[in-house]
């Protein structure tokens, strides 16, 4: 009686066999046909040009709009920001005390060069007028005069002029 082990036997013999046998197949040189899986060939690239093109189209459409999206984000919020910027230099507009515009910009020029963010070496000092926190705090600011908009720093130091005079700016006023 045969079981299924006889039969196994010879078809693993087979299995191996065969790709030893497509392996020792004639190569091109050889004038006989060719059959089996030794003349398979891969399948030439035109065939995946289509989907492959329509990928990379699809990924450069998704990636432009992305952009698009950045940068109509980024448009709004520099809209969002002159429109801030608008509405603090109409809030600061007006100088209190009768204090001139060329005054204060004479202290800032001397203290600053006019530069609103500057820093004093030791960080005691900040902004277009070196304003110290506790000068600062005086006048109605808060948080760290350097940061503040200049229309709001021209604005304090306007305030400061009209109740000090030029005595907070020793060397400048």
């Amino acid at each position: 009686m045969l079981t299924k082990r006889t039969y196994s036997i010879p078809v693993l013999v087979l299995l191996v066999a065969f790709p030893a046998v497509a392996l020792a197949a004639p190569g091109r040189g050889d004038d006989r046909p060719r059959t089996g899986l030794a003349d398979a060939r891969p399948a030439p690239p035109a065939t995946l040009n289509g989907p492959a093109t329509r990928f990379e189209r699809t990924v450069e459409v998704h990636v432009e709009r992305l952009r698009a999206a950045r940068r109509a984000r980024l448009a709004k919020l520099r809209r969002q920001r002159r429109e801030a910027q608008r509405r603090e230099q109409e809030a600061f507009a007006t100088l209190p005390g009768g204090v001139s515009r060329s005054t204060l910009e004479a202290i800032a020029a001397c203290e600053s060069g006019g530069d609103p963010a500057i820093v004093s070496a030791d960080g005691s000092y900040r902004g277009k007028y070196q304003f110290s926190y506790g000068t600062w705090e005086s006048v109605g600011g808060s948080g760290d005069p350097a940061a503040a908009p200049e229309a709001e720093q021209d604005y304090r130091a306007a305030l400061l002029y009209a109740q000090s005079g030029s005595s907070p700016w020793p060397v400048c006023g």
